[in-house]
């Protein structure tokens, strides 16, 4: 992780093609105050509206993320589903968990606290795609559809580069055995991705990271970089809903240079 100022980072993305440009943002640096400060007391870098922070902060913050940006977001309405919409002008009020662009200058961007953001890019026919993957659009298949759409666009999954951001670690995403089931119906290598608790029968880690790599694997993605965040481990870096309950979102965006 490149550390660029208190508020972004760039990706640790070997061999990201020069056309794209990437970047995920921290909670500090910002003007947002507790519950969505920085942790420390500090103004926290919160870039959502949805979560009760005042409106006010979130576009000072919102402007603070401006200067590193070819254009503002699309801030997307995400519903842990698996609709994906593709992008032009900054659009307002798109009720959507991913999205997918092939104009240069549009950015594609989803905000997570625990869940897993996902970058893709494909140089050969210049599209570039975001997405957020809670379990629950993981499940029910928000990577493979961002894929079908980039298809459609002429990438071919063999070409795609995948990153994936900050999301919750390991060994802190405890979830039920319904939640085990759903994925190891799917595919049986994913039994790898759950490990049993111990101390409380019936309940797992999950690896949210491998869950996400077997599926685009499956689907013929052999280039994946990042996975090597926790969200709730890391409290001076970034958000977590699991940790914290009210708190703040971080953005994870990609876009084909102008």
């Amino acid at each position: 992780m490149n550390k660029m100022s208190e508020i972004v980072f760039v990706p640790d993305w070997p061999d990201l093609p020069v056309q794209f440009n990437a970047l995920s943002t921290l909670r500090t640096g910002g003007f947002s105050l507790a519950p969505y400060d920085d942790g420390s007391g500090a103004g926290g870098f919160n870039l959502a509206s949805h979560v009760a922070d005042d409106f006010a902060h979130v576009q000072q913050n919102r402007s603070l993320l401006a200067p590193y940006l070819p254009c503002e977001p699309s801030w997307l309405t995400q519903v842990h589903g698996t609709d994906v919409v593709k992008l032009g002008r900054p659009q307002h009020d798109l009720v959507a968990d991913a999205c997918f662009t092939p104009l240069p200058g549009v950015v594609c961007a989803v905000q997570t606290a625990d869940c897993l953001p996902v970058l893709f890019c494909d140089a050969k026919t210049n599209v570039v795609a975001a997405a957020h993957a809670g379990w629950r659009g993981l499940a029910n298949g928000v990577l493979e559809k961002t894929l079908w759409h980039m298809h459609r666009a002429g990438a071919a999954p063999g070409d795609v580069l995948v990153w994936l951001g900050p999301a919750i670690g390991p060994n802190q995403f405890e979830v039920g055995p319904e939640v085990r089931d759903q994925f190891v119906q799917d595919d049986s290598c994913a039994a790898a991705a759950f490990l049993p608790i111990e101390e409380k029968p019936g309940k797992f880690y999950a690896d949210i990271y491998q869950l996400a790599r077997l599926r685009l694997q499956k689907l013929g993605v052999t280039q994946i970089s990042g996975g090597n965040f926790c969200t709730f481990t890391q409290r001076e870096k970034f958000f977590s809903y699991r940790r914290d309950g009210v708190t703040g979102r971080m953005a994870s965006l990609i876009w084909i240079k102008p």
